[in-house]
């Protein structure tokens, strides 16, 4: 697979979730994924314990069930909808942005089951009832790796999207996949696919001293 031609700085600020450019006409190759995966592994890993787990699901059935419990958890989100008439009173700019990103999650909830591959990071143990600090560390674990997956994909033309509404219904994927519920957290879905192009920009930030605190708040 021919990677493309990003320097770091290049590739970290231009992989982000992408939507509306997911090819879902274009299959994805398994060797490719597994690529991506392997590059995840090196991630690091809270307490050197790498209890990391991925399903990777490309059945149609199931891709079509996931995006069912996804579009469930999606109309629970959207069901209180941000306020943009107030927020473009004092932020036009922001609420501009804000439009787009909810346009577009609209869209990729709508077709989520069409995505190639749909894969679920996991990682053993579950957090219900644990203190703040057991919590940190476990997802602190995962989500790097996660984020190193989707970073090896951005390098090879594919797109994905950090999404975690389908854990509304967490358990009954668990129930669709054979995820061991009581023992294995899953932590998002990530669809998968080539992009409709790969040119992609860095997104609009605050101003890096609108968030920088340095020695103190």
């Amino acid at each position: 697979m021919p990677m493309l031609n990003l320097a770091p700085d290049e590739l970290l600020t231009t992989t982000r979730s992408v939507r509306k450019r997911l090819d879902f006409s274009r299959p994805v190759e398994p060797d490719v994924i597994r690529d991506c995966l392997r590059v995840a592994l090196q991630a690091p890993t809270g307490s050197n314990a790498q209890r990391w787990h991925f399903v990777v699901v490309t059945d149609a059935a199931k891709r079509q069930a996931l995006g069912d419990l996804y579009r469930k958890g999606y109309a629970l989100y959207r069901a209180t909808p941000p306020d943009l008439g107030a927020l473009a009173a004092t932020n036009p700019a922001r609420a501009a942005t804000m439009e787009r990103v909810i346009t577009s999650s609209d869209y990729l909830a709508e077709h989520m089951h069409e995505a190639p591959v749909l894969l679920i990071p996991c990682i053993a143990g579950r957090t219900e009832g644990q203190p703040s600090i057991a919590q940190a560390a476990l997802w602190g674990s995962i989500i790097p790796a996660a984020w190193s997956f989707m970073l090896a994909a951005r390098a090879r033309g594919l797109g994905t999207s950090w999404t975690t509404l389908h854990l509304f219904f967490e358990q009954e994927a668990a129930h669709l996949l054979g995820i061991p519920f009581e023992k294995i957290t899953q932590v998002a879905l990530i669809p998968v696919a080539y992009t409709k192009g790969t040119d992609f920009s860095p997104a609009p930030r605050e101003p890096l001293e609108q968030v920088l605190h340095w020695d103190a708040w």
